[in-house]
């Protein structure tokens, strides 16, 4: 009975997951086979290989690992910062309530911000201008590519804090003592103890950061009008293409090539994860 009970409190999670995950996902891979006329056809899932998707792909690949490994890195540091701090002061307080938040903090309201700082018109470009440093002189890049990369290591940096602050934690102060007994020095401590212990979380946490900026829309979407040259703006181009009718299961292919990579992104953090797991017990 016990057992029934245990099963029933899950029914709520159960039909989240179904209705908002399970099924969406199988909608977005069956569209990509399904043609025109409602037959089944390969050719939107050929759309793939098509060297616009592909360098779609390649974009959100490139800002996705420049975002991650910077992140991850910063994070990284602020974290070792922050173990000189005690777990219960202001301070870790402080910095635990902002990183939550930036971490959240995305979409249009992060686009306007920095648009308002340092678009074209923004406070900061003005001023620098002023200054006689122009930093669009050789194009606007914040409304391109290249312009997703600070926007987006806004909310990386603080995802990292949180999710690497943990495994930083759990470092034993004896292992460190072990060391300094056995005249070991701290770059020791830290290169053969330290970091292989801490190496599955942090490329855990670097994945979980990749995926996070891979399958980032809502900033991308209010920053770059014009265009698609990144995976989720192609997927718009094809739903909302009023030229080029007929699209909208090529956007299920795409969305199907995303979630090919956010699996395999998924399965590799979840073996990292299980590493992890075995030096926290």
């Amino acid at each position: 009975m016990r057992v029934r009970a245990a099963y029933l409190g899950l029914t709520p999670f159960a039909a989240y997951v179904l209705l908002f995950l399970a099924i969406p996902t199988l909608l977005a891979v069956a569209t990509g086979f399904v043609g025109p006329d409602g037959g089944f056809t390969l050719a939107d899932v050929a759309a793939l290989l098509d060297p616009a998707v592909l360098s779609a792909f390649g974009s959100s690949f490139w800002v996705s690992a420049v975002t991650a490994v910077i992140g991850a890195v910063v994070g990284a540091l602020v974290c070792y910062a922050l173990l000189g701090t005690r777990p219960d002061g202001p301070l870790r307080a402080v910095v635990d309530s902002i990183s939550s938040v930036l971490a959240q903090f995305g979409g249009v309201m992060l686009a306007f911000a920095f648009i308002a700082t340092i678009g074209i018109q923004g406070i900061v470009t003005v001023l620098l201008k002023g200054w006689g440093v122009d930093i669009y002189a050789d194009g606007v890049w914040l409304y391109q590519v290249p312009g997703l990369l600070f926007p987006y290591l806004y909310f990386q940096v603080p995802l990292m804090v949180i999710t690497f602050m943990p495994a930083m934690e759990g470092l034993k102060p004896q292992w460190a003592e072990a060391n300094a007994v056995l005249g070991g020095s701290r770059a020791t401590y830290w290169w053969r103890i330290a970091f292989p212990i801490l190496a599955p979380s942090f490329f855990g946490s670097l994945l979980l950061l990749f995926a996070n900026a891979f399958s980032s829309y809502a900033t991308a979407a209010a920053l770059i009008s014009q265009g698609s040259q990144i995976v989720p703006l192609q997927i718009r181009a094809a739903l909302v293409s009023e030229t080029v009718l007929g699209r909208e299961n090529v956007a299920g292919a795409l969305a199907l090539g995303m979630i090919i990579v956010m699996v395999v992104l998924m399965y590799s953090y979840s073996l990292l994860q299980s590493r992890t797991e075995r030096w926290q017990r």
